[in-house]
């Protein structure tokens, strides 16, 4: 299977630069999995899709401010660094700019608060640092950093929340769960009044979501590695709503990864928490998600490979070119669909 059967064509000007507002006002494409036939409408109608009984799966992780500037001591050179992933205590991967002026024992001021010294530099060029400072760290990252938003977005996040979803609570994330930003408290209150339950597992993103498969051959590619866990709670409503004849439907490609890498193959969650480097392409078996709700994504990247799995490939290619031909808005903060 070849990278380049999941490409297809995109208006730059169809890349959504900022959130809509309000968040439940984003288009919704409804795609019939068996038919493949397609329904136009807004999210805020999303119950209308969904029975009493099914069982919405919802990532929780919450992005930080994860990109922060300072100046590298005793040379004043301006650094950046983008927290990748937390390791122990005061001690982070990062990605670093610029890379040949920050080696190993180099000490970088971002405030008065908060300094960073390199401990080894990697094989990939990301850096282990550890981080001295005073006070509460995530509050100072709060205060001096930057949301890390994907290189395709090139306007400025005028309020940091809306990279994040309204239901966010794990800290740990470096890009956001965005299948889940269309979420408002009204969506919530409809889908409860209906009788459709909600469960939260956690999958913090990391920067590999973004990077491109490279290999001609998408077997070859290697996956990015990421953390998840899954409470008592939702592997027990899981059970229930598939006992029940209830559809588990995933929001979000991370909340689909996450499932399907806690299955067994019979389609039981065990609760607990593990990492996952799973990667779902077409003739991918799913073992637990019923429904995805997800947003558009980039030509060529796992994330249209899950989607494709999930729908098949060619019905995945036309729902994109009918988005693109209605003018749907695309990636991160774009439109969203649902497929039952």
């Amino acid at each position: 299977m070849q990278r380049s059967d999941f490409y297809y064509d995109l208006p730059e000007e169809l890349i959504a630069q900022t959130p809509i507002e309000p968040r439940d006002s984003s288009r919704l494409m409804k795609i019939d999995r068996e038919s493949g036939e397609i329904t136009h409408d807004r999210f805020y109608n999303l119950c209308s899709y969904l029975r009493k009984g099914d069982l919405l799966v919802l990532n929780d992780s919450k992005v930080f401010p994860a990109r922060i500037y300072g100046v590298k001591q005793g040379t004043g050179v301006p650094a950046e660094f983008l927290l990748l992933k937390h390791l122990e205590l005061d001690t982070w991967e990062v990605i670093v700019r610029p890379g040949r002026r920050l080696k190993k024992g180099a000490r970088v001021d971002f405030s008065e608060e908060l300094t960073a010294e390199i401990i080894e530099v990697k094989d990939d060029g990301n850096r282990i640092v550890k981080f001295t400072y005073n006070g509460v760290f995530y509050d100072i990252l709060d205060r001096i950093g930057q949301m890390p938003l994907p290189p395709y977005i090139k306007e400025k996040l005028k309020d940091k929340d809306r990279y994040n979803t309204v239901y966010c609570r794990e800290e740990g994330s470096a890009a956001a769960p965005t299948a889940g930003l269309h979420f408002t408290e009204n969506v919530f209150r409809s889908l409860a009044d209906k009788g459709i339950d909600t469960a939260y597992v956690t999958l913090h993103v990391g920067l590999g979501t973004f990077r491109p498969v490279k290999e001609d051959n998408i077997l070859h590619h290697k996956m990015h590695i990421e953390h998840y866990s899954i409470p008592p709670e939702t592997a027990e409503k899981i059970k229930q709503c598939k006992q029940n004849g209830g559809r588990v439907i995933a929001v979000g490609t991370t909340s689909c990864r996450t499932l399907e890498s806690a299955a067994d193959e019979s389609g039981n969650i065990t609760s607990g928490s593990a990492d996952t480097g799973i990667f779902i392409y077409p003739g991918y078996k799913f073992k637990v998600t019923d429904g995805l709700i997800t947003n558009f994504h980039l030509p060529e990247s796992t994330l249209i490979m899950l989607v494709s799995a999930f729908l098949g490939r060619e019905r995945t290619l036309a729902a994109y070119e009918e988005a693109i031909r209605e003018r749907y808005r695309f990636f991160s903060f774009g439109d969203s669909m649902i497929i039952l």
